[in-house]
C-alpha cells in the first residue's frame, strides 16, 4: 500500500490523517506543533522531522495548511518538500489558497519532476472526522487517478475540476456561496425573532422548500443552541473570501455580495468573534437588531 506523508495536523488535517491511518495506510506526519504529531504517532504513524524528511520517505505527500505563504514555505523552503522528494512524487495540497499560488508552486515543483494537485475541501471538521468531505481537485488526470482512492478515504465526493489551480477556483466559488448563504439565513432568522416568531418553527417550515440547503441544516441548529464552537472559524472564511476577491479582481469579476459578507466578518473580527464558527455570522445581525436567534425552551405546565 502507498506510503503517505501528511504535513499540517490542524483542526482539519489531524482527523483527515487519522482517517488514512484507520484505512491501513502507512503514514509519516509532520507539523510545526509537536503535539498532534505525537498523537498520530501514538495511533501508529511515523513522526517526520521536516517536510524534506517526510517527502524523502513517501510516494504521495498531502499538505493541509492555513494559507498560501505556508504552502510556499512547506513546498519550496529550505527544508521543503522539493528538497526531499524524488521525481514522480505526487504532492496533493488540500489547503485553501490563491489559485495563482497553486499554479506557481506546481510549476516550481514540476522543475524537479514532482507532480502537484490542488485539492481543497469543503465540509468542516465534522465531515473531516467522518470522512465525508467534498474534495475539489485541479491537476493532471493521470496523477488524479493514482490518488483518487486515497482521497476517497477522506471524502464522499472527489471531483477533478480541471488543470492545476482549478480546485482552488472551485473552493473559492464554494466559499462565496456558503458565506452568502449563512448571511442570508442569519438576516432572515433575526427578522423572524424580532417579529415574535419561534426560529425553530421557521426553520422547520422553510427547510423543505427552495430555501432549504445543507448550510441551513448544518448551521441553524447550532445557531439556535448558541453554539459557535468551530467547525470552520470566521477568520479562515475571511482568508478564503480575501483570496476570492484577489482572484476576482485579477480576472475582472466584480463580487459585490462577497464584499458585503467580507465586511460583516471583518466587523465580527473587531468584536473578537473571529475564532467563532462561521455560523456565528448571525451575531452581527443580532447586534444590529437587539435580539438573539435561540430555540425557545419548553415551558413548564
Amino acid at each position: 500500500m502507498t506510503k503517505i506523508g501528511f504535513i499540517g495536523l490542524g483542526i482539519m488535517g489531524k482527523p483527515m490523517a487519522k482517517r488514512l491511518l484507520q484505512a491501513g495506510y502507512e503514514l509519516v506526519c509532520y507539523d510545526i506543533d509537536p503535539r498532534p504529531v505525537q498523537e498520530l504517532a501514538a495511533a501508529g504513524a511515523e513522526a517526520g522531522e521536516s517536510p524534506k524528511d517526510v517527502a524523502g520517505q513517501c510516494e504521495v505527500v498531502i499538505t493541509m495548511l492555513p494559507n498560501s505563504p505556508h504552502v510556499e514555505a512547506v513546498a519550496l523552503g529550505e527544508n521543503g518538500i522539493w528538497a526531499g522528494a524524488k521525481p514522480g512524487t505526487i504532492v496533493v495540497d488540500m489547503s485553501s489558497i490563491d489559485p495563482t499560488v497553486a499554479r506557481s508552486v506546481a510549476a516550481r515543483l514540476g522543475d524537479g519532476g514532482i507532480v502537484m494537485l490542488d485539492a481543497p475541501v469543503s465540509g468542516g471538521e465534522p465531515r473531516a472526522i467522518d470522512g465525508t468531505l467534498s474534495i475539489m481537485v485541479g491537476g493532471p488526470q493521470d496523477a488524479f487517478d493514482k490518488v483518487k482512492d486515497i482521497l476517497l478515504v477522506m471524502g464522499a465526493s472527489v471531483v477533478l475540476v480541471g488543470e492545476i489551480g482549478s480546485g482552488n477556483v472551485a473552493k473559492l466559488a464554494n466559499q462565496i456561496m456558503v458565506g452568502i448563504n449563512i448571511a442570508a439565513m442569519s438576516e432572515a432568522m433575526v427578522l423572524a425573532v424580532k417579529s415574535g416568531v419561534d426560529p425553530e418553527r421557521v426553520f422547520q417550515a422553510v427547510r423543505g422548500g427552495l430555501a432549504g440547503s445543507n448550510v441551513l441544516n448544518a448551521k441553524m441548529p447550532l445557531v439556535m443552541a448558541g453554539n459557535f464552537k468551530p467547525g470552520f472559524r470566521i477568520e479562515l472564511h475571511i482568508k478564503d473570501l480575501q483570496n476570492a476577491l484577489n482572484a476576482a479582481h485579477e480576472t475582472g469579476v466584480p463580487l459585490p455580495l462577497t464584499s458585503q459578507v467580507m465586511e460583516i466578518m471583518q466587523a465580527l473580527r473587531v468584536h473578537g468573534k473571529d475564532k467563532d464558527d462561521h455560523g456565528g455570522v448571525v451575531q452581527y445581525f443580532e447586534m444590529l437588531a437587539g435580539v438573539k436567534v435561540r430555540k425557545e425552551q419548553p415551558r413548564d405546565e
